[in-house]
């Protein structure tokens, strides 16, 4: 008989709350090669990137730390925060 192997699921740990979770279920900020700092819900763009979950709560207490900007090695304008708020919001 043939064996099923169960592949592995990539798990990434959000910059928020710190919880490892599977990779699908969270979404990645990303700062481009030409220094712009994006929302990739597809998860396939080129640049640094970090992962938070979904909820806004994650996105307060890592705004708050800094950890994104940590993750991301790069200083983020309020303006971009709230527009990644505001995305953030909108594709609940």
């Amino acid at each position: 008989m043939e064996q099923l192997t169960k592949r592995k699921l990539p798990t990434r740990r959000c910059v928020g709350c710190g919880e490892h979770l599977p990779k699908n279920t969270l979404i990645r900020v990303l700062r481009t090669p030409e220094g712009e700092i994006v929302l990739d819900l597809v998860g396939k763009r080129s640049g640094r990137g970090a992962y938070i979950c979904r909820s806004l709560s994650c996105f307060k207490k890592a705004q708050k730390s800094r950890r994104l900007e940590s993750s991301l090695e790069c200083k983020i304008p309020d303006e971009v925060y709230a527009r990644m708020e505001e995305e953030l919001s909108v594709g609940r």
